[in-house]
Order: C-alpha cells, then sequence, then structure tokens
C-alpha cells in the first residue's frame, strides 16, 4: 500500500507541475499539425494548448489527426497575439531551428525541462512554436527568455512541428517524475515576474530612455532588443522588478525637476 500510495503521489505531482505549461503554437498554417500536436501532448499527459491566429481552427482535420486527444482541442484557447498567449507566462521559451544575428540564451530540450521541472519547478511556463514555414519572427523572440533548439542532424534540421512537440514533451514529462533537488540561496519566496508584466517595465524604460535623452524615439530598436535579452537572461522576480520601476520613475521625475 505505501509503494502504492508513493505512486500516486509521483503521479498527482507529476500531473501538477505539467499542468503550469502552455504549449503555443503561432499562425500554423495547416489544420493537421494542430491535431498531431494535440496527439504528441496527450501521450506526455500535457492538455494546456494555446493558438495564436490559427489559419483554420476548429477543423475536422485537426480532429482526426488528434486520434482521441480530441479533449485537448476542444479546450485550446485561441489568441489574437503571442503577448496575450504568454501574458501570465514567468518563463517563455522560444522554439527555433535558425541561428540569430542577436544570441539569445539557449537551451536543449533536456536542459529545458530540468530547468523548469527540477531547479526551479511551479513557474508559468510558455513553449512557443512558430510558423511551418518560417518559425518565429524576431519580435515574437523578444518575448522570449530562451531559445529552445533541438540537436539534430545539421544537413536536415527542419522537424515537423508535431514531432518536435513530442521531443519537447518527452523530457518535460520525464524531468517532472524525478524528485527536485534542493536549491542554495535565493529559495525564490518571490515569484517570477510574468511576461504582462515585463512588457510593462519594457514600455515605461523605453519611455524613460527617451525622457533622459538616452535614446531617440523611433530610433531605438536595436537598444530596446539587446536591453530585452539582459533582462530577460537575468529573469528578474517581482520585488527586482518593482525596485527598477521605482528608479525609472525617480529618473523620470529628477528630469522633470531640471
Amino acid at each position: 500500500m505505501l509503494n502504492l500510495a508513493l505512486f500516486l503521489d509521483r503521479v498527482f505531482r507529476q500531473a501538477v507541475l505539467l499542468s503550469h505549461i502552455k504549449i503555443v503554437l503561432v499562425e500554423t498554417s495547416h489544420p493537421g499539425n494542430i491535431g498531431a500536436v494535440a496527439r504528441a501532448m496527450k501521450n506526455m499527459a500535457m492538455d494546456n494548448l494555446c493558438l495564436v491566429n490559427p489559419k483554420i481552427f476548429p477543423s475536422a482535420e485537426a480532429t482526426a489527426r488528434a486520434s482521441g486527444a480530441d479533449d485537448i482541442l476542444h479546450k485550446a484557447k485561441v489568441y489574437a497575439t503571442l503577448p496575450e498567449a504568454v501574458a501570465d507566462c514567468q518563463i517563455v521559451m522560444g522554439t527555433s531551428a535558425r541561428c540569430r544575428t542577436i544570441s539569445w540564451p539557449e537551451l536543449t530540450p533536456r536542459e529545458c525541462a530540468e530547468k523548469v521541472m527540477i531547479r526551479e519547478p511551479g513557474n508559468h511556463v510558455g513553449v512557443v512554436f512558430g510558423r511551418e514555414n518560417s518559425g518565429l519572427k524576431n519580435h515574437e523572440l523578444d518575448l522570449c527568455h530562451y531559445l529552445l533548439r533541438i540537436p539534430c542532424n545539421s544537413d536536415y534540421s527542419s522537424l515537423n512541428i508535431a514531432a518536435a512537440v513530442q521531443v519537447i514533451c518527452y523530457e518535460l514529462f520525464v524531468a517532472a517524475g524525478v524528485q527536485e533537488i534542493n536549491r542554495v540561496g535565493d529559495k525564490g519566496e518571490m515569484p517570477l515576474a510574468t511576461a504582462e508584466q515585463m512588457e510593462s517595465f519594457y514600455s515605461h524604460l523605453h519611455q524613460t530612455l527617451v525622457d533622459i535623452n538616452f535614446m531617440h524615439p523611433g530610433k531605438s530598436k536595436s537598444i530596446m532588443r539587446r536591453l530585452r535579452r539582459i533582462y530577460n537572461r537575468i529573469q528578474l522576480d517581482t520585488k527586482e522588478l518593482d525596485i527598477l520601476r521605482g528608479i525609472l520613475k525617480m529618473s523620470q521625475g529628477n528630469k522633470t525637476n531640471k
């Protein structure tokens, strides 16, 4: 009976951890891919599917390809924009097979799973997949803390979206069953800032830099993109964000008083 109780406790804990993770598909062109993704998710006990402006949904083709995972399709949430889809996420991972001009911190699926399931469990996480033919755009990656890349044959690195989702969900499923390790130092008492809170901060930061004449309006995309890289890499918690917002307000006030 004890072993059964331990097994059930592990299954429950695993389900709770996985429930904090969103699989987000951006502007999916083929409805069959949505169904295949739902099937891949259900294989790994995940059910939080979010769709950003899909070309066709709902769809009979999606339901057919889901092969019994149509319950995930029924409760899938549809959003008009990616910022809306990840607004409540504290960690956002953007998948990509392409190298980018400005570097993002990169993780493999296993490193991603270890981070969000073992080292920092309980955070709301969004794993974002781009369009089948072109992936994610730079302004969409601006919302991401990490670039998630699947190691594969460099001569043929293009994965079907459902296959990519399956690989990542598998690693998350396995890691969710691993006992949490003890953390030293910062125990994470304060929750990480959500994507919505970070976007508000970035707007405030941009306006402050304009107010103090550090930047000119309309000519700051590259600077802001690099500043995003810095703060996304740090992963601010809500208390740290409050401190920074206070500094920005004080800076604006001092500029106004001069």
